[in-house]
């Protein structure tokens, strides 16, 4: 058996190794009793996806194979969590990731699987997805409860407070969050659903980044900022802080009502700099070959905007909104070639149809260059996963519906479709359908 099958067979095992128990309702083994000082949590997921073969005109060097493809991830990580002291704690996850996505993540910008940022080598390997620090400083003397969870351990917190967080992190732990739509281990995969597509957000391969992140939780607001390190190259695993390279966030949220149901309003401000390359440059200047690559200069920025809307409508039905602009003069350096985007989706809880656990989530997406992405794209011009040679421009325009079966407490397969129009904004290629089986172990 290829030692790639080997580490899946052992990872999707261990957890029968251990005892399970429902002490409460997050997910333990009897060997990771929680106390007020540790927190231990570990998922497992693996996507099988495959696509048949489909109509493309050409394809180029970064284009989706038109032929019938297969393809296989997994992840596993252990999140511990130690409380040093008052309100502050030290948080380590151990990853093991392997396999690979579909034509080995290149040909859509809005990707079929959500788990591949996390996987820089096909082959299985063990690397440090976070570390750091996190301090709470009240701002009241009321408190709230925050349960034992997966990278969180059980305390008191003021109910208006700051925290400080300091390390290595994915800064999607912190924003653009969204209750129906950010989990791929869970919910939607496609990555223009779990996170605001046109936010290059900052990471290296494997969707994690070092610095700092403020957030200031006040009555129904939040106001949260960060300044992190940026990949030395576009799509890089090796980060860095300087001068002429760095990325900063600034989001508001708003808690509310509405007609007693909860809702979430939040607002994504963002300015990333880079040693990025210039579309403009790459595909005027004839000096430079239609090749970004060779115009990249410090101190370049990519900046924009998003909006994040959550709202539960029912107890066990909610929906979200997203939508982004970047200014996309300056090359994608970390997250995907999404200049403009928009989604909408709902996810609905089995109780209504009696299988609690279950959930079924249906969204749509539409992503979009910019005027000089996608002249630099049609010159002949590549990205660092997307390109076919030449392009007839066209919105890329995605659906995906899900039906997530809880087998087990602590076990859930899914059943994934998505449908994949202009691949790569390329209405000379495709359509293509990508249909998905996960599997997702946590406790």
């Amino acid at each position: 058996m290829p030692s790639f099958r080997r580490v899946i067979l052992f990872l999707w095992l261990m957890p029968a190794l251990v005892h399970a128990q429902n002490s409460d309702s997050s997910r333990r083994v009897s060997f990771f009793q929680d106390t007020t000082q540790t927190s231990v949590h570990f998922q497992l997921t693996t996507i099988f996806q495959w696509h048949p073969a489909f109509h493309a005109l050409y394809s180029g060097r970064y284009s989706l194979d038109s032929n019938e493809e297969r393809a296989t991830s997994v992840t596993s990580t252990l999140f511990t969590g130690l409380k040093l002291w008052h309100d502050g704690a030290l948080y380590f996850n151990p990853e093991l990731a392997g396999g690979k996505g579909i034509s080995s993540v290149t040909g859509i910008a809005g990707f079929t699987n959500g788990e591949t940022p996390r996987i820089g080598d096909p082959a299985p390997s063990v690397t440090i997805a976070r570390l750091y620090l996190q301090q709470v400083v009240g701002l009241s003397t009321a408190t709230e409860h925050l349960s034992d969870g997966v990278n969180q351990c059980s305390m008191d917190v003021p109910i208006d407070r700051i925290t400080i967080t300091l390390g290595k992190f994915a800064i999607s732990d912190f924003f653009d969050c969204n209750a129906y739509s950010h989990d791929p281990r869970s919910q939607f995969q496609n990555w223009a659903l779990m996170e605001n597509g046109a936010w290059d957000y900052p990471a290296n391969t494997h969707g994690y980044t070092e610095g700092a992140v403020l957030d200031a939780k006040i009555s129904d607001w939040s106001f949260r900022a960060n300044t992190v390190a940026v990949p030395t190259e576009a799509n890089g695993e090796t980060l860095e802080y300087r001068s002429g390279a760095h990325a900063e966030a600034i989001e508001i949220e708003h808690r509310h009502s509405f007609t007693e149901h909860p809702g979430v309003v939040r607002l994504l401000l963002f300015n990333n700099t880079a040693r990025m390359g210039n579309y403009a440059l790459a595909t005027n200047d004839t000096q430079y070959h239609i090749d970004i690559t060779q115009t990249r200069a410090y101190g370049r920025t990519k900046y924009g905007v998003g909006l994040n809307i959550e709202q539960e409508i029912t107890p066990n039905i909610g929906a979200f909104l997203r939508a982004g602009w970047s200014d996309g003069n300056n090359e994608t350096w970390a997250f995907t070639e999404i200049d403009r985007t928009i989604s909408l989706g709902t996810m609905m809880q089995g109780t209504i149809w009696g299988r609690t656990g279950d959930c079924i989530g249906i969204a749509g997406v539409v992503n979009m260059l910019s005027q000089n992405h996608r002249q630099y794209l049609a010159a002949g011009g590549y990205d660092f996963n997307i390109g076919d040679g030449r392009l007839n421009y066209s919105p890329e325009i995605i659906a995906e519906a899900f039906y997530a079966w809880q087998v087990q407490e602590a076990l859930t397969l899914t059943g994934d479709y998505q449908f994949v129009a202009n691949p790569a904004y390329n209405a000379d290629r495709g359509p293509v359908s990508v249909w998905s089986v996960r599997g997702h172990i946590a406790f």
